[in-house]
């Protein structure tokens, strides 16, 4: 009963209002402990489980949004060879699919670089992919051959990607206009690319992004130009919890992009 394991501890665990309880301060830690242990024993049950199928379940999987146009292709030949395999999908930036990693609310993330507190995670770095900056259809007549320079690029109005917390893309594209003593015009920052695209189809800036960002369908009214004289890079990896346990339908998932990079 829950008397005699307050007996066995020696501290309360519940404070009794008449019918009422509330856990206390060290009810409260034992509840939190009590629940990572049965994640942990889950895990272990499906780990014995997985060794023999793999061929049943749910893949909890973390994309930026940014690097979600690589998934969609994936996914569909991956259920063509694993037709009784779900997925579950989360989308949000790199510091929030951190966030669901660490608690274990996903396997699994698709992320751009940078990632602070990484040594809390295994990675597999993927194929680096060139920044390029979109801008309304109606500016590309202003721009020779697609091109743009730095300082061009500078003077005009741009809506950059900014994380909810931590250090990311926003801070690799200002450091290249730091780099040539150039401040760019930077009229609205956001954690969410495709409202960033909506505002540059609607004329009110540029951006600058991953180039496979632009490559999805639904994509109206805007112009990909190149930069002239930078290649700023973008870094991504596919990341997850370090010692965590990562089921065999999820590993075959996850070779799909390793056997492309190699390729």
């Amino acid at each position: 009963s829950l008397k005699s394991l307050e007996n066995e501890l020696g501290v309360m665990l519940f404070e009794r209002n008449g019918r009422k309880m509330e856990l206390t301060s060290a009810g409260s830690v034992l509840f939190d402990r009590a629940n990572e242990l049965l994640q942990q024993i889950n895990e272990a049950i499906n780990e014995v489980r997985d060794t023999e199928m793999g061929y049943k379940g749910t893949i909890s999987i973390g994309c930026v949004k940014s690097y979600f146009s690589h998934i969609p292709e994936k996914i569909k030949s991956f259920r063509a060879n694993y037709p009784q395999i779900n997925f579950e999908l989360q989308v949000g930036d790199s510091y929030f699919l951190a966030e669901l990693l660490k608690n274990r609310h996903i396997e699994f993330a698709f992320i751009r670089l940078p990632l602070q507190y990484d040594e809390a995670f295994s990675q597999y770095l993927l194929p680096d992919e060139q920044y390029v900056v979109s801008i309304p259809e109606n500016w590309k007549d202003q721009f020779h051959e697609s091109t743009i320079y730095m300082e061009e690029l500078a003077n005009i109005p741009l809506l950059l990607l900014h994380r909810i917390n931590g250090i990311g893309q926003y801070e690799v594209i200002n450091n290249e206009f730091i780099k040539r003593n150039l401040t760019p015009n930077i009229i609205c920052e956001c954690a969410d690319v495709d409202i960033l695209l909506e505002l540059v189809s609607n004329e009110i800036g540029a951006t600058i992004l991953p180039e496979s960002t632009l490559t999805r369908n639904n994509i109206r009214g805007v112009h990909k130009l190149r930069i002239k004289d930078a290649t700023i890079i973008s870094k991504s990896a596919i990341i997850w919890l370090k010692n965590r346990y990562i089921s065999k339908s999820a590993r075959r998932f996850i070779n799909l992009f390793l056997s492309n990079a190699d390729s």
